[in-house]
C-alpha cells in the first residue's frame, strides 16, 4: 500500500513541474511581446527624433535663404513641414522631454504636470512644473530610453522618452498573470485534496461503523455462553478471563461505532487513562519486548474520551510491538513540559520510518505490514486531532534504530 503515497507523492511533483512550465511559457510569451512593443515605441521615438531634426534644419535654410545678402527673394527648399509636424504632433502616448547640451529643457510632451499650463505659452513653467520636469529629466537620464540628435557639428540635442502607459501596463501582466495562475493552481490542488480527504473520511466512518455492527452479533452470543459455561462446569476463575476479552471485544466494537459521531467528552485524568492502556498491553505482549512507563504522579486533567484515547495509546504500543519483530524495548512517558498542556511520547527500539514518510504513515492504508488495512494511525490522528483538539506527529525516527510518536494535548486551565 506504501507504494500508492510513492505514486501520489511524484504524481503531485509531475503535477508542479508541468504547471511552472506552462507558467514559464506564458510568462516567456508575455515578455516578448512586451520587449518587442518596447521597441517599436524606440523607432517611434526615433522617426520623432529625425523629424526634430529636419524641422530644426529646414528653418534654418528657410532663415538662411531669407537674409540672403544678394537680396534676391530665394525660397528655402523646405520640405513638407506639416508633414513633419503631424509626426511630432502625433505622439500623444509616450512621454517626451527635448534638452540641449546643458540639459535646458526645450520641449516637452505627455506629462501629466502638478499645475495647468498655459495653452498660449505650453513652455513657460510655474516653479511646480519646472521642478517637476528637472525631476523626471534626471531619473530619465539613468534610463536607456535616450535619442541624441546630431543638429549640427556644434549643436546636439537629446531626446529622454518614458515608456507609454500601455507599455507600462503590459510590463506588469506576465506578472498579475503568473499570480493568478499560481492561485489558480493552488486553488485546484486544494480542492481536490478536500474532496479526497472527504471521500475517504466517508469510507473510513462508514467501514467502523459496519465492523461496529458486525461484532455486535456475535458478542452478544458470546455474553450470553459466559452465562452458560458455569453451569456445564467450567472453572469460574477461567470463565471470569474469557470474560474480561470478552467485555474487551465490546469495549473495541463501542469505540468503532464512536468514529464519526461526536464522542462523549469528560474531564479524565491523562496519567490515568496512559497508565491503564501500558498496563493492559503490558500482559500481551511477548516476554522478550520490555514495557517500561515514566509517567508523572499528579494528575494532568484533560477533555477527552476515555476510550477512545486508550485506543490510541493501545495502537501505538502495538505498531511498537509489530516494528520490533519479536524483541526489544517500548518507553512511555507522560508529562507536562509546558504551561496549559501535556505530552505522551511512545518510543520503541524497532525498525524506524523513513522521514519522507513521517506524515505519510497517518494517511489512510498506508502501511509496511505484511497484513494489515493502514488505519491504525489514521484513525488515532483522527481522534486526537479532530475530538481531543492535540497533535499527533513523529517525533523522531532513526531507520534501524527505533521511532518516537508524540502526542501533544491541551489541559484544562
Amino acid at each position: 500500500m506504501s507504494n500508492i503515497y510513492d505514486i501520489r507523492r511524484y504524481g503531485k511533483i509531475v503535477f508542479l513541474v508541468i504547471a511552472a512550465a506552462v507558467a514559464l511559457l506564458f510568462l516567456y510569451h508575455s515578455n516578448n511581446l512586451v520587449k518587442d512593443l518596447a521597441a517599436q515605441e524606440r523607432e517611434r521615438m526615433e522617426i520623432w527624433a529625425d523629424a526634430t531634426k529636419e524641422i530644426i534644419n529646414q528653418f534654418a535654410v528657410a532663415e538662411e535663404a531669407i537674409n540672403d545678402s544678394t537680396g534676391t527673394s530665394v525660397e528655402a527648399p523646405m520640405t513638407d513641414i506639416n508633414f513633419l509636424l503631424k509626426v511630432i504632433e502625433g505622439n500623444n502616448t509616450i512621454p517626451v522631454l527635448l534638452t540641449d547640451d546643458r540639459g535646458n529643457i526645450l520641449n516637452y510632451r505627455n506629462f501629466n504636470l502638478p499645475d495647468p499650463v498655459d495653452s498660449l505659452n505650453p513652455l513657460e513653467l510655474t516653479p511646480a512644473n519646472n521642478q517637476y520636469l528637472h525631476d523626471k529629466l534626471k531619473a530619465l537620464t539613468s534610463s536607456p530610453n535616450v535619442i541624441d540628435i546630431d543638429i549640427d557639428e556644434n549643436t546636439r540635442q537629446h531626446l529622454y522618452y518614458e515608456d507609454s502607459t500601455l507599455l507600462k501596463r503590459l510590463s506588469y501582466y506576465p506578472y498579475i498573470q503568473l499570480l493568478v495562475m499560481i492561485v489558480f493552481l493552488v486553488v485546484v490542488y486544494f480542492a481536490v485534496l478536500s474532496t479526497k480527504k472527504a471521500e475517504q473520511n466517508k469510507v473510513w466512518v462508514g467501514l467502523s461503523k459496519e465492523t461496529a455492527h458486525q461484532l455486535g452479533t456475535p458478542i452478544s452470543s458470546l455474553m450470553a455462553w459466559m452465562e452458560l459455561l458455569p453451569e456445564y462446569g467450567v472453572d469460574q476463575d477461567t470463565v471470569n478471563e474469557m470474560n474480561k476479552d470478552v467485555n474487551r471485544l465490546n469495549t473495541i466494537a463501542s469505540r468503532f461505532s464512536k468514529i464519526g459521531s461526536k464522542p462523549q467528552m469528560e474531564t479524565c485524568d491523562v496519567t490515568n487513562i496512559v497508565r491503564g492502556a501500558a498496563n493492559y498491553m503490558s500482559t500481551r505482549i511477548s516476554g522478550r519486548i520490555e514495557l517500561t512507563t515514566d509517567i508523572q504522579q499528579e494528575p494532568l486533567e484533560a477533555t477527552a474520551c476515555a476510550p477512545l484515547f486508550e485506543w490510541v495509546m493501545e495502537n501505538l504500543i502495538k505498531n511498537a510491538v509489530d516494528a520490533m519483530h519479536g524483541h526489544g524495548s517500548i518507553k512511555v512517558i507522560c508529562g507536562s513540559d509546558s504551561p496549559g498542556k501535556c505530552f505522551i511520547e511512545v518510543s520503541d527500539t524497532g525498525k524506524g520510518i523513513s522521514r519522507k514518510n513521517f506524515k505519510t504513515v497517518f494517511n489512510p492504508g498506508f502501511t509496511t505490514k505484511k497484513r494489515g488495512w493502514g488505519l491504525g494511525l489514521t484513525l488515532a490522528k483522527r481522534i486526537i486531532e479532530q475530538y481531543h483538539s492535540g497533535r499527533i506527529y513523529v517525533k523522531t525516527s532513526i531507520p534501524g534504530q527505533g521511532t518516537t510518536f508524540r502526542i501533544d494535548l491541551p489541559l484544562l486551565p
